[in-house]
C-alpha cells in the first residue's frame, strides 16, 4: 500500500495551492506551515527546481485526540500535503496517509483517529 494518495489537476500552481488550502479548510484543517521547497533549495543550495510546496495541515480536534492517545505523536504532526508542478498547468496534490504512517505505533485508539484523518484527507484530494 502507498504512504500517500494524490491527484493531478489542470490549473496554475498558485491556484492549486489556494484551491487545496480552501478544500482543507472546508474539512476543518488549517495550514499551520507552508514550506516553499523551490525557494529554499534556490536560497540554500543555489539549485533550480520545479514549484513545490509542503503544507502542514492540522485539524485541531483530531490532533488533540491523537495527542491524548499518544503524547509523542506530535513528532508526526501536522499532516503534510504537497503541491508540485510537473508541467505548466499540471499540478499534483498529494497527502500523507496517516494510517500508513502510524503503523509503527501499537495504539488502537490512535489508529481510530488516523482512520478518521485518512478519510478526511482522502475526501479533500478526491474533491479537487
Amino acid at each position: 500500500m502507498s504512504y500517500y494518495f494524490s491527484k493531478t489537476v489542470a490549473m496554475p500552481f498558485d491556484d492549486a495551492v489556494e484551491h487545496v488550502t480552501k478544500a482543507l479548510a472546508d474539512k476543518g484543517f488549517g495550514v499551520l506551515t507552508t514550506i516553499d521547497v523551490k525557494a529554499t533549495m534556490k536560497n540554500k543550495l543555489g539549485v533550480e527546481s520545479k514549484p513545490y510546496k509542503i503544507l502542514g495541515a492540522c485539524n485541531p480536534h483530531l490532533a488533540w485526540r491523537a495527542l491524548q492517545a499518544e503524547d509523542k505523536i506530535g513528532t508526526m504532526l501536522p499532516c503534510n500535503v504537497i503541491v508540485t508542478e510537473h508541467a505548466p498547468g499540471q499540478v499534483e496534490i498529494a497527502a500523507v496517509d496517516p494510517v500508513e504512517s502510524m503503523k509503527a505505533i501499537d495504539n488502537p485508539y490512535l489508529g481510530e483517529v488516523a482512520t478518521k484523518v485518512r478519510s478526511m484527507l482522502s475526501d479533500v484530494v478526491d474533491s479537487l
